[in-house]
This record gives structure tokens, C-alpha cells and sequence, in this order.
């Protein structure tokens, strides 16, 4: 439940904190004195859209922080809201996503307005009340039919995408045969490119490299004297004179070393000199083999591996395009077979909704007696839709006939406003207690009440809130007498601003604020009595 909101530099409001209890908090003040300001912040704190130009004027950002305990945690929830547009979200002092305090809040607080009447009016909103009512019952059913719509609808736009293109199927047939086989021809390998530009850049330098080779062997091994053989004299006067020190015979060792070592570089330098020949004839091959792996990157890829890449790719089109019909029938097959599954799936669903439909109709004909609809009858329409859908195959609807004798009809086509809000106070009543959620908020419920239906109305959010924390905000005496806890929003100006406090009453207070909703702004001791006569009444 909510324990504590601090709101400070939010519209009207400079700073204010108020704590909450459990039982019924009820919030009464003048019209356009702020409460539904109030609401609004409550409502950032539990993850609504921010916007601005809730900021004080002059202020740079406005900030809201609600404490409340859930599953026995508590959480502090932080909003900032700037006046450059920027917004920050904390949970217990940590930067989350304004999803992650949606997803708390979800569990925390259910907040009706006074203009979700107008979604009970929606036939499309229907099935997501039924859906919630008991959801423990249809969820696994749910899920089952969102999981096989979903592989039934691949599989139509398949199918669908398959026959598109059915006419077309032999010309693209004929012509990823022609790219196919001309890749193929091409008999491509990876890194032979790179080889053929290093093989023609060989055999066009072929003779300048053949004569610089043959130079340096013939300097080194064939001329006369050669430098092999100076360094062969070298090697031979150093080892006369190694006996005589040990850098004598390390230098010789040294000598030797170099000797043997370009000697075997002479022998590498021999074997590549023979090796080289020039010939035209495969320089022209080079050449011609070159420009052909060229042409096939050129259109069908940049590199030798994105050609290849695209053969793989033309496999598997040239699979599907000679196996249309195969898989035309398999498809078809398979279609068949998810709509068979499909329509099974949806027909559990729809039983278990109706099996729910009837319970919920009896449980929503009892909180309407309660709420003054004595002669009132209530019925939850579940007709089957053309085609099944992610939901299921069921177009749910309630009717409801609020006068003994009249024929059930469309809630957008009987209701007045008065008989909207307790029908949605039933609702959120049933609803609520098997989402568990421990907070409700009902921000003027009581649109187009009075008399005795609004004592009714008090008797049942009385009863509400014995079993959760309710925070009402209302302008009728009779609901504002039964609160266990009240406070009263008010404003006050001075020359420059305009600043909005909200405070706790204590009995005589709360006596003093029934008695000015009974009689306006003159409070009478007659007033005052009935004040005290509707909270004793209240209270039996």
C-alpha cells in the first residue's frame, strides 16, 4: 500500500507531504482547488507519461516520491520531471527505466478516473475484462492460442509470399540456372586471385628478375676471384690462429659460420635463378584467367567469397523454384494443420471464457444490488468472431438491463452517467481482488450520484476497503463521512502565486469539511449536526 507521497514544484503545488493509512483515505476540497493535481502526480510516481509543463513556473523540475510496501518490501518511488523535458526515474535510489517503475506499479495501485467509464462503453475493452477476471483460469489458454496464431501466421505469409510468385516461377527459374552454371564454369577458389596478380606480376618482371639473379650468384659463387672463395682464404687464415686466445677461436667459429651460411643461401639463389622462365603463352593465361574472376566479382560480388556466398544462395533458390509444387502442397498442408490446431485451441478458450462469463455475471449481478441496481440483470455475450485472432475467436460483450421488464442492451446504449460509475466501481471491486493489488485510487467516482445511492456507494467502498487501502477522492458528503481517514486539498494566493496544501483532519475537522459539502460556505449548526449524524450512520 502507499504509506507517504512528497510533491514538490509540481502545477499548483510548492511542497507538500501527506501520509496515507490503510482503510478508506478519503480527499475532499473545492472544485479547482487541486485534487486532481494530487492524482496526476500520484499518477507519475506510478510510471504515467511526464509532461513539462506540470513543472512550477520558475521552477526548473518538479519532483514526486511515493513510499509503499508490497509483498512486505517497501519502495521508494522518485520522478523528476524537468522543465527542459528531461525525466528521471528512481527506485529505491536507483536510476531504472520508466518500464521497471510501471512494472512495480502495476502491483502497487489500480487508479480509476472519471473518464475510464469511458473504456467500460468500448465493446473492444470487454474481453480484457473478462480476461482479467479469474485470469489464473484462461492464461495458459491464452498463451497457447497467442503461440500457434503466431506460427499459423508465418505460415500464411509463406504460403502467401509462395504463390505471389507463382507465374513468375519458371522465367526465375531458367534464369538462376544461367547464373548458377556460369559461377560454376568459373570454377572459383578462394585466394586465387591474389596468387594470379603475384604469378603475372612474376612473369611480366621475368627477365629483369632472371639477370639480377644470375648477377648476384655469379658475384658471389662463379666469378674469379668469387666471394666465396675470399671468404673461403678468410676462413682458412683465421683458423691457423685460433689456437692462440679465445677470441682468436671464437672469431674463427664466427667465420666458419658466415662461410656455411652463404653457402646455402648461394644454393637457394641458384634454384630460384633456374626456376625462372619467361613464357608469353602463360602470362596470357595468368592474364585471361584474371580477368575472369574479375568479371564474376564484378557482378555477382566484391570478393571471390561473396560470389561463392550468392552460388549457396542461388542453391537454395533454385530449390525452392524446382520444388514449388512440393512446397506449395506442404505448405498448404501445414496451414491446414496450424488452422485445425488453431481453431481447437480457440475453442477451449472460448469455453473456459464462458464457463468465467457466467461466474463473473453472478458475481457482477451482486456488487450491482449492493451499488442500488435491484431490478438490474446482467448478461456477458461470448459470439464467435469470422476469424480467430491472437485472442482467441470470441467477441465478448456485456449487457446489462438496469430497470426490471426492459431487454439487456449494449452498456453505451442504456447507462447514464450516475449508473456508469457504480457499474465500474463493481468492476474494479470484483477485478481487483484477484489481481491482488493492495492500493485503489478513485478519483471522483461519484459522477452523476447523489441521495441514497451515494450512501450505497460509501457502504460499498467501506467494503472495499476493508480488504485493501482505497484513496477516494469525492465531492458527496455521504462517501466523504465514511472515511476512515480524511483529508482536505486547499488553495491559498498571494500577490505572485498560487499554492495548493493538502491536509490531514482530524474528527472535529472532518466534521467541520462534511458539514461545509452539505451546506456550501455557510456552515449552520444544523449542517454540523447532520454532519455528525451522516458520520454516526457511517459507521453502523
Amino acid at each position: 500500500m502507499i504509506t507517504h507521497i512528497s510533491i514538490r514544484n509540481f502545477a499548483t503545488i510548492e511542497n507538500i507531504e501527506v501520509d496515507f493509512e490503510d482503510g478508506l483515505n478519503i480527499i475532499t476540497g473545492e472544485t479547482g482547488s487541486g485534487k486532481s493535481v494530487v492524482i496526476e502526480a500520484v499518477s507519475l510516481a506510478l510510471g504515467s507519461r511526464a509532461d513539462s509543463s506540470y513543472v512550477r513556473t520558475g521552477k526548473d523540475k518538479a519532483v514526486i516520491q511515493l513510499v509503499a510496501s508490497l509483498d512486505g518490501e517497501e519502495y521508494i518511488i522518485t520522478r523528476e520531471i524537468s522543465a527542459a523535458g528531461k525525466n528521471l526515474c528512481r527506485l529505491n535510489g536507483e536510476i531504472v527505466t520508466l518500464a521497471r517503475i510501471s512494472q512495480i506499479a502495476s502491483r502497487l495501485a489500480d487508479i480509476h478516473g472519471q473518464y475510464d467509464n469511458q473504456s467500460l462503453l468500448d465493446p473492444e475493452y470487454h474481453i480484457v475484462l473478462l480476461d482479467s477476471y479469474r485470469h489464473d483460469d484462461t492464461d495458459l489458454l491464452r498463451k497457447k492460442v497467442s503461440d500457434i496464431y503466431d506460427q499459423y501466421s508465418k505460415c500464411r505469409k509463406s504460403l502467401a509470399s509462395l504463390l505471389s510468385g507463382e507465374k513468375e516461377n519458371s522465367r526465375r527459374l531458367d534464369f538462376y540456372r544461367f547464373e548458377a552454371d556460369e559461377i560454376d564454369k568459373a570454377r572459383l577458389k578462394t585466394g586465387e586471385d591474389a596468387e594470379l596478380e603475384e604469378k603475372i606480376s612474376l612473369l611480366q618482371n621475368s627477365e629483369k628478375i632472371y639477370e639480377n639473379l644470375r648477377n648476384a650468384y655469379s658475384t658471389v659463387y662463379e666469378d674469379s676471384p668469387s666471394v666465396m672463395e675470399g671468404l673461403n682464404h678468410a676462413v682458412r687464415s683465421v683458423e691457423e690462429i685460433a689456437f692462440c686466445s679465445a677470441d682468436m677461436a671464437s672469431l674463427s667459429e664466427e667465420f666458419s659460420d658466415i662461410y656455411y651460411r652463404l653457402e646455402d643461401a648461394c644454393r637457394q639463389l641458384r634454384s630460384i635463378k633456374d626456376s625462372v622462365v619467361f613464357s608469353p603463352e602463360e602470362l596470357d593465361e595468368a592474364i585471361l584467367r584474371l580477368e575472369t574472376i574479375e568479371n564474376m566479382k564484378k557482378k555477382y560480388g566484391g570478393t571471390v567469397e561473396s560470389v561463392l556466398a550468392y552460388r549457396e544462395e542461388l542453391r537454395h533458390r533454385l530449390a525452392v523454384s524446382e520444388n514449388f509444387d512440393e512446397m506449395k502442397i506442404s505448405l498448404m498442408k501445414q496451414l491446414k494443420q496450424l488452422r485445425t490446431s488453431l481453431l481447437s485451441a480457440c475453442g477451449e478458450l472460448t469455453a473456459a471464457r464462458t464457463a468465467k462469463a457466467e461466474i463473473l455475471e453472478h458475481a457482477i449481478q451482486k456488487e450491482l444490488n449492493d451499488l442500488n441496481f435491484p431490478d438490474s440483470s446482467v448478461k456477458i455475450s461470448v459470439s464467435p468472431l469470422e476469424e480467430p485472432s491472437s485472442e482467441g475467436a470470441d467477441k465478448v460483450e456485456f449487457l446489462i438491463s438496469t430497470n426490471r421488464g426492459e431487454p439487456l442492451k449494449p452498456l453505451y446504449r442504456i447507462v447514464s452517467g450516475g449508473e456508469m460509475s457504480r457499474i465500474m466501481l463493481a468492476f474494479k471491486n470484483i477485478i481487483s481482488s484477484y489481481d491482488h493489488i493492495p492500493t485503489l485510487i478513485f478519483d471522483e467516482i461519484d459522477t452523476g450520484i447523489s441521495g441514497v445511492t451515494a450512501s450505497v456507494v460509501a457502504v460499498k467502498l467501506r467494503e472495499i476497503a476493508s480488504a485493501r487501502q482505497v484513496l477516494c477522492i469525492t465531492h458527496l458528503p455521504q462517501i466523504a463521512a465514511a472515511g476512515d481517514h480524511n483529508y482536505r486539498i486547499h488553495k491559498e494566493s498571494d500577490d505572485s502565486s498560487t499554492y495548493t496544501f493538502i491536509d490531514p483532519l482530524g474528527e472535529q475537522e472532518k466534521v467541520s469539511e462534511i458539514a461545509r459539502l452539505l451546506g456550501g460556505a455557510v456552515i449552520t449548526d444544523s449542517t454540523v449536526k447532520s454532519a455528525e449524524e451522516l458520520i454516526f450512520r457511517s459507521k453502523s
